[in-house]
């Protein structure tokens, strides 16, 4: 098993909820994760028709039979188990009796909202962050994991990228989102898909992206709202602040594994991206996705965005997380250090009053250091560090 820094958060949760939820997209190693940090639980899986017919057809027997230590892998085919959890959860009245986890996340969040809501402590487990994948390959460089991204089956079995992303996309598009929103045109979703990888970086237009899709805009409203539960993309907002300047108030569009996003792009290996046009938003999309990670993975709230006015100022992430305190990252896939790279760091950072320790760009180059402008923080430097790496 490959080491998962969110294990840590799982006893804890365990201690101050009596079910705890854990979450996340298909294959990022839910079960694996709550299966060996919780060795002395019982565990069941939904996925087996037997063991979902009984818990469909008979909710009260089928808790009442199992361990009041209980693991539920895939909890949400069986709805009426959540209303029996919270009668056996109220009359007990101990914390860590169940934890249930889903890849179907927009159903696992309407049956805990519908049954649990505040019995239940919830986590999300991403993809591997590249701190994670370098215990299974040490010698992972950041152009290897900007290219493969980090589902653990990829460092588990050596998988081709494009055969695992094809079978992966296939799986979730004829099992969840089909399933859930009843695509009838899987066509039209999947053209969809590839051109929400197209805008990754790019800020959010959802008119244009149902036009070239060939559906109606609530159509693509609703693919999105699908897409962004079940971890496949998010929305980076738009930093909003009693500046003088008038700020853009869209949305950008990222996806939160790169492995993924590259293979919606076309993209088949690490020299065809290094030499890609795209390289710059798959870069960019790498460390804001990692950024995210980083927070997620310690269970800590976090408050990430970018900036842009109107005069075209832009500064592609601000970590606002301590919002008297912000941290301004512009992100470059180049190797080279610019000084005209803080040319919106300088003047943002002095109308925000963002002093210069915390102005960074993070780039390929191979070479950390600080200038009177700010600081040159190496892509590999910053995806090592922990939470606070830009203090």
């Amino acid at each position: 098993m490959i080491p998962r820094i969110i294990a840590q958060e799982l006893t804890p949760m365990l201690s101050w909820f009596p079910v705890v939820s854990v979450t996340g997209p298909r294959q990022s190693g839910k079960s694996t994760l709550v299966k060996n940090t919780l060795p002395d639980y019982e565990y069941v899986n939904l996925e087996d028709e037997t063991t979902r017919v009984s818990a469909i057809n008979d909710p009260v027997g089928f808790i009442r039979s199992h361990s009041d230590r209980l693991i539920i892998d895939e909890a949400q085919y069986a709805p009426g188990l959540f209303s029996q959890i919270q009668v056996e959860a109220d009359k007990r009245s101990t914390m860590g009796q169940y934890v249930l986890s889903g890849s179907q996340n927009f159903l696992m969040e309407k049956r805990i909202g519908q049954s649990l809501a505040g019995r239940v402590g919830m986590l999300q487990l991403l993809p591997l962050s590249y701190e994670e994948a370098l215990h299974a390959k040490p010698d992972l460089t950041v152009d290897e994991f900007m290219f493969r991204g980090g589902y653990p089956h990829l460092y588990d079995v050596p998988t081709p990228a494009d055969i695992y992303f094809r079978n992966y996309t296939a799986t979730y598009v004829s099992r969840d989102v089909a399933e859930y929103l009843d695509v009838r045109n899987l066509t039209d979703f999947n053209t969809f898909l590839r051109l929400c990888a197209e805008n990754a970086g790019n800020l959010l237009n959802l008119t244009a992206l149902a036009r070239d899709a060939g559906v109606a805009f609530n159509t693509a409203k609703q693919w999105l709202s699908i897409l962004e539960a079940s971890f496949i993309i998010f929305r980076l907002s738009p930093y909003s602040t009693n500046t003088r300047k008038r700020l853009v108030k869209t949305p950008k569009l990222y996806f939160y594994d790169n492995g993924l996003l590259n293979y919606l792009l076309g993209i088949h290996s690490m020299e065809d991206l290094l030499n890609d046009p795209k390289r710059g938003d798959v870069f960019e999309n790498l460390i804001i996705a990692e950024t995210i990670k980083r927070y997620r993975n310690r269970n800590k709230d976090c408050e990430l965005c970018f900036y842009r006015d109107t005069s075209q100022s832009e500064i592609d992430l601000v970590d606002a997380t301590h919002r008297r305190d912000p941290k301004l990252i512009e992100i470059k896939s180049g190797m080279t250090a610019r000084p005209d790279f803080f040319k919106h760091l300088a003047s943002v950072g002095e109308e925000l009053s963002v002093p210069a320790d915390r102005r960074m760009i993070v780039y390929r180059g191979m070479e950390s250091f600080s200038s009177k402008n700010g600081r040159y923080v190496t892509a590999e430097s910053y995806l090592r560090g922990g939470v606070n790496q830009a203090d």
